[in-house]
């Protein structure tokens, strides 16, 4: 059964009406991006189809990595349409790794969750290999990605063979991000996830500890429904307890789609942040 009320205020696209012409200005940006700035692309650290990350590498041996995550609710976007977004990072001297998953329903969420848990592994291990520094590598996600973000954050990195005594993440930022995947099951974006309200509390950062103790920014335009606002404050209460550091920033005259795209403005406090997170 949908509930309407929940229904409409997951419903970005409805809400953004110029949708289609912000995805078509992402895929211009990215194809420039992409013409002039040579990465390394399609790495396999999975054995999913889409299970592949694309590295943008800087010229400065051992600097650090940020890694993006796009959104998409889990069921549509690839990581090529945000390749713009590392402009800026590279600009600042920091390397870029975007992250490609498989998209649900040709896997469930929880294994999608996996291949990015699987992701930031093979990212740790081969820090060495492609020379961006280990003990500084950020993350970012957009929305479904932020949701992936606070799972990355929940996650008992030990048992997946890196060492006890770190915190793989140094810091980490989630923008619109979706904590509370309850509020999703009554609505048409579980047509394609398929969640029953255990599944989807066992998936939701709301409901598992943070492992993973580092600085975490929560970022909302300003402009978007208050369904989004109400699942990083809900977060922050949380989580604000459990970490040192947990911020909320609140975009000004972003909706759901432009504040991602202040990842790629160097004067946006969004990236100011990042920024001042990688040079302590």
């Amino acid at each position: 059964m949908i509930d309407p009320e929940l229904d409409k205020l997951y419903n970005v696209r409805a809400a953004i009406p110029d949708h289609m012409d912000i995805f078509a200005e992402w895929e211009r940006r990215a194809a420039g991006f992409s013409q002039t700035v040579p990465g390394i692309l399609d790495l396999p650290y999975g054995t999913g189809e889409r299970a592949k990350l694309d590295l943008y590498l800087g010229e400065n041996k051992d600097a650090p990595l940020h890694v993006f995550i796009h959104g998409g609710y889990w069921q549509a976007m690839d990581k090529s349409q945000s390749s713009f977004l590392a402009d800026a990072f590279l600009d600042a001297g920091v390397n870029v790794a975007m992250l490609g998953y498989d998209l649900c329903p040709a896997v469930t969420l929880r294994e999608l969750t996996e291949e990015i848990r699987q992701a930031f592994v093979w990212l740790w291990h081969h820090a060495g290999e492609h020379g961006y520094d280990q003990r500084k590598i950020q993350i970012s996600g957009h929305s479904a990605g932020g949701h992936l973000v606070g799972m990355l954050l929940a996650t008992d990195w030990p048992s997946y063979g890196l060492p006890a005594d770190v915190n793989p993440i140094h810091s980490a930022i989630a923008i619109s991000g979706l904590f509370d995947l309850t509020q999703l099951v009554p609505t048409s974006i579980n047509t394609k996830l398929e969640l029953d309200m255990d599944e989807a509390k066992s998936l939701s950062p709301m409901f598992v500890e943070p492992q993973n103790i580092c600085p975490f920014l929560l970022v909302v335009g300003g402009d978007e429904s208050s369904g989004f606002h109400q699942q990083s404050d809900n977060l922050a209460k949380v989580w604000g307890v459990k970490l040192k550091q947990l911020d909320r920033m609140n975009a000004a005259n972003c909706h759901h789609l432009s504040v991602v795209a202040q990842l790629a403005q160097k004067e946006s406090p969004l990236f100011q942040w990042a920024m001042q997170q990688l040079k302590s």
